[in-house]
């Protein structure tokens, strides 16, 4: 039986899985890597550091599953988006820190372009608001802060790359320099229609184009993305077959391949995908467009992405801010233990209002508190917060997308919870389904590898291997369901 790898590269750690035809996971490993902040509102990796846990995690998982080189058939890079690496081409060192997606020190230059009257103009070829989370004013900033590094990238010396297009050059001896279409879409520099890079957008960021990597699809066949070079327990010449930005992979994963389909992944926030076809969707209503994928030199997906700041993070608050809970797995009991919020509501707006909103100086609101308010009800609240702000987002893209969602396929830790499912179902008015493998990150960089290689032949074979572990139907009446989002939407207004 022929296996893939899939290394899912995320902010605080990286997860490398094994996995065969039938989509069993034969090993796993997992090694965390330090955050570094040097300042308030910067976060940094040392991309050393990040090499080093791909490698721990490659080693823990090809242990467990005691494969035979020739067992290998490709493998899959799904990644933290956005996060930058700058590095010198002749020795492969990088010439800075990486800087994070959640790096905020680039909002002063973006406050300077948007001052210009040119957002419109870069929202309409890159379908990305202005905005530090994007990768284009972290390159400029890096190559601002030393003018020998500017002379240096505009005379080729120097790589840029999301944290795919890195790992590409590790795995690889340094032979590759690229990014997928996924992660180029998140960098502020690329051109949504011509799919390349947009000399008009590097000249507005005073990016060189000469540092940009190579575009390539999301699956591709064997030897188009590279091939292994000199990586500790791996044998040279192993094909990379998949890559994917981390939610467009989760998208991937979910097997959302038809226009409409979308995917909740609920983690620290909520990152909300769906499916638009072919042709990008220009946002009226504050969505992000992006590409979802490009499989070979074929099919192109697009995605508009929306999402909420906070959703597992509003649980820890509960458990340590307000020391309501000891474990964030205690919720459901607790939020279960009455019938309903007891009229309270919970707005969980602790970092702002993102899609639709877009209000960073909103702040989080309890409102409908009486004498008879307990901790289970504040529980239930912030649960149906979380929902809540979800129903926002997806009515938006129904919106702007044209079309209206049939299922939400979720994935994440807070997917878990039973009783958050039921209500999501009840107040979209949608079927909820949860896969029986909940790491569909990395199970979409896997189906895109696999795809490349020939493991699966088509999206049908691996539509095919996608199981459904349970599914949630909406049974609330409809006047229910208007109470709660009337409620909601004036909590939001408090907000």
């Amino acid at each position: 039986m022929r296996h893939v790898i899939s290394i899912d590269q995320g902010t605080t750690g990286t997860t490398v899985l094994v996995l065969d035809e039938e989509l069993a996971v034969r090993g796993r490993g997992y090694r965390e890597f330090r955050q570094i902040y040097p300042e308030p509102g910067w976060v940094e990796h040392d991309p050393d550091d990040i090499w080093a846990s791909v490698t721990g995690a490659l080693g823990a998982a090809l242990e467990a599953a005691r494969l035979q080189p020739h067992e290998i058939a490709a493998i899959g890079i799904t990644n933290q988006r956005e996060t930058t690496v700058v590095w010198d081409r002749a020795t492969g060192r990088h010439v800075h820190h990486a800087i994070v997606w959640q790096d905020r020190r680039t909002a002063d230059t973006c406050a300077a372009l948007r001052e210009r009257g040119v957002e419109a103009r870069v929202r309409q070829l890159s379908g990305l608001p202005i905005d530090p989370y994007f990768s284009g004013t972290k390159v400029k900033w890096i190559l601002d802060r030393d003018p020998a590094l500017r002379a240096r990238a505009a005379r080729g010396e120097l790589a840029f790359a999301t944290v795919d297009g890195y790992l590409v050059h590790r795995l690889t001896g340094g032979a590759e320099h690229l990014v997928d279409v996924t992660n180029a879409s998140r960098t502020l520099l690329f051109d949504l229609r011509d799919l390349d890079w947009s000399s008009e957008l590097c000249e507005l960021l005073d990016v060189p184009r000469a540092i940009l990597p190579r575009v390539v699809s999301s699956s591709a066949a064997p030897g188009a993305l590279g091939v292994t070079r000199g990586v500790p327990g791996l044998p040279d010449g192993v094909p990379i077959c998949g890559i994917a930005g981390d939610q467009q992979a989760a998208l991937f994963g979910q097997a959302c391949f038809d226009p409409g389909d979308a995917k909740c992944t609920y983690g620290t926030g909520a990152f909300i995908l769906m499916n638009t076809g072919g042709e990008p969707v220009p946002s009226r209503s504050g969505l992000i467009t992006t590409v979802a994928w490009r499989l070979g030199d074929g099919e192109l997906a697009y995605a508009l992405e929306g999402s909420a700041f906070i959703a597992g993070a509003a649980v820890q608050w509960l458990r340590d801010g307000l020391g309501l809970i000891s474990s964030a797995s205690e919720i459901e009991a607790l939020a279960r233990s009455v019938p309903d919020s007891g009229g309270v509501v919970v707005v969980p707006a602790f970092a702002g209002l993102g899609a639709p909103y877009w209000r960073a100086e909103a702040r989080g609101v309890i409102t409908g508190l009486t004498r008879g308010t307990t901790k289970a009800h504040l529980a239930r609240a912030t649960l149906e917060g979380v929902a809540l702000q979800n129903v926002d987002i997806l009515r938006a893209m129904e919106r702007d997308s044209g079309r209206a969602l049939r299922v939400l396929k979720v994935d994440g830790g807070a997917a878990a919870n039973d009783l958050l499912m039921q209500y999501q179902s009840d107040v979209l008015g949608v079927s909820i389904s949860r896969p029986a493998l909940v790491e569909t990150t990395a199970l979409g960089a896997a189906f895109l590898a696999g795809l490349g290689a020939g493991m699966w032949t088509s999206k049908d074979a691996i539509r095919r291997t996608w199981r459904e572990q349970a599914r949630f139907e909406p049974a609330a009446e409809r006047g229910w369901v208007t109470q709660h989002l009337a409620r909601w939407a004036a909590a939001i207004e408090k907000a």
